[in-house]
């Protein structure tokens, strides 16, 4: 039997968003500041995507997304938005450490997404013969880089693979949970990219670059979480779009996309609702589903794109238990290049890094390994136990921790990642200017423009200011942030 479904009419003006992560959010509050009314359809009874927070042991923390990019405005500034400027907080240390051949080794200071500018700083990273293949660079002929390149295949041909192994991978996988040699070099680190276009000296090129922020005196944090974490943002978001009169719908999955006379009908499990427009911050495998009939060339591309998977393992200790042991020193944690054959890629000491989590929790120490990396996620199907026996076994040998958790906490992020393989930028040149062709209909979210925080949020503005010009038959001034209903004070 079919369900029968009610049409809802909600008259003009009227934007309905499709995914309830930070971008679905994001866009939300963008548009109602511009005086649209927003109905926010979220398919799983929960809001955030990425950005969730859980507890261990009692105490709150994230078992998502931990921090965002503070050198970019957008995130910072929604957050300072919606109430939550007061709870900005930078990392108490970022002393982070390589473990690689045995121990563990400082992050050599002066890298671009890993690729260094003093060679000097690598020993003990890289081997003799490591550091003298990057003593040739200078020496080489330009590498040509076309319109893309893998950012592991340029920079090990320029600097030689241990470069690449030890450094780029583990630095690309944190972010990308992906392979350095696929990964594209335009996508992924834009900076080297425009250094490879001009020829020349890698090593120099980063030199410059290094010399230009200098020479900006940027100042501030490079990074920012939030007293109560990260996942404390959409709710934060949500808070504010609901209080400007948004609609926010949890459980609600959308079904089905059909332009009517006078806008769109999406069709849910319940009714149908019609739009004037539609922002469309679903994953690439969903948005290809529901564009599949009015945009086939749209959907194809969509269907193209890869994703990788990874697991959190959230471990908390009895901080007299660490202290004892004498295994955990100052550091905000370690990456661990795949090329050392070790089942966890990263461990983060939470209770170092982020003073929130150590004022909340003052008896326990809070850490969390991460596990796997594209085309890598066997390790995913075992049981959560086994996630966190082998972490434990990680860290026993990484840092000589042989104390017992007191409680832990296995998240899995199945299909979490979107992958920027060579020529995605391309792709996703080519998704716009199909999805262009729809009337009021734009996408967004951690598939186009980067899978940080900030670039997730700037993917959703820039889709809701063209919704807006769209309906309003003009480009229209960039719109005031709408306030959320909590103070600076944290009320």
């Amino acid at each position: 039997m079919q369900r029968s479904t009610n049409r809802v009419d909600t008259g003009t003006g009227h934007v309905v968003v499709i995914g309830g992560g930070i971008a679905g959010l994001a866009a939300a509050h963008r548009l109602l500041a511009t005086g649209l009314r927003v109905t926010l359809l979220e398919a799983t009874d929960r809001l955030g995507g990425k950005l969730m927070t859980g507890e261990i042991a009692g105490t709150q923390v994230d078992l998502g997304a931990e921090s965002m990019l503070a050198r970019r405005p957008e995130a910072v500034d929604l957050a300072r938005a919606v109430g939550l400027g007061d709870r900005l907080q930078p990392p108490a240390t970022a002393t982070a450490a390589v473990w690689t051949r045995g121990e563990l080794r400082p992050m050599p200071k002066g890298h671009v997404m890993g690729v260094p500018g003093d060679p000097a700083a690598l020993g003990g990273v890289l081997s003799p013969e490591g550091l003298a293949r990057i003593a040739q660079e200078r020496d080489l002929t330009p590498t040509a880089v076309g319109d893309d390149v893998a950012v592991g295949a340029y920079v090990a041909d320029r600097l030689g693979r241990e470069v690449v192994d030890r450094l780029v991978e583990p630095l690309l996988g944190g972010v990308y949970a992906g392979d350095a040699y696929r990964l594209s070099m335009r996508a992924a680190v834009p900076q080297l990219f425009e250094v490879a276009r001009e020829g020349g000296s890698l090593l120099a090129g980063v030199q410059r670059i290094q010399q230009q922020a200098a020479d900006r005196r940027q100042t501030g944090p490079v990074f920012q979480g939030i007293d109560g974490g990260i996942g404390t943002l959409p709710d934060a978001v949500a808070d504010a779009v609901r209080a400007a009169g948004g609609e926010i719908l949890t459980a609600t999955p959308v079904l089905g996309l059909t332009r009517a006379t006078d806008g769109w009908d999406i069709r849910t499990d319940t009714r149908v609702i019609t739009a004037d427009g539609i922002v469309l911050a679903a994953p690439a495998w969903s948005a290809s589903t529901l564009l599949a009939a009015e945009s086939p060339a749209a959907s194809v591309e969509l269907a193209g794109v890869e994703y990788a998977s990874m697991a959190l393992v959230t471990l908390a200790f009895r901080r007299s238990d660490v202290a004892a042991t004498g295994a955990l020193d100052g550091r905000s944690g370690f990456l661990v290049p795949p090329v050392d054959g070790r089942t966890i890629k990263a461990s983060t000491f939470s209770t170092h890094k982020w003073q929130w989590v150590a004022d909340a929790a003052p008896e326990l120490f809070v850490l969390r390994t991460s596990v796997g990396r594209y085309g890598e996620e066997d390790h995913l199907h075992r049981e959560d136990a086994e996630l966190v026996d082998v972490s434990l076994r990680d860290l026993a040998e990484a840092t000589g921790l042989a104390a017992k958790p007191v409680d832990t906490e296995v998240t899995r992020w199945i299909g979490g990642l979107p992958q920027y393989p060579v020529g995605h930028l391309t792709r996703v040149a080519r998704i716009r200017e199909e999805v262009a062709k729809l009337p009021a209909l734009r996408v967004c979210g951690a598939v186009y423009d980067g899978v940080g925080i900030p670039a997730c949020i700037a993917s959703a503005h820039r889709a809701a200011d063209e919704i807006a010009a769209d309906l309003a038959g003009e480009i229209i001034a960039t719109p005031t942030l709408v306030q959320g209903t909590r103070s600076e004070a944290g009320q």
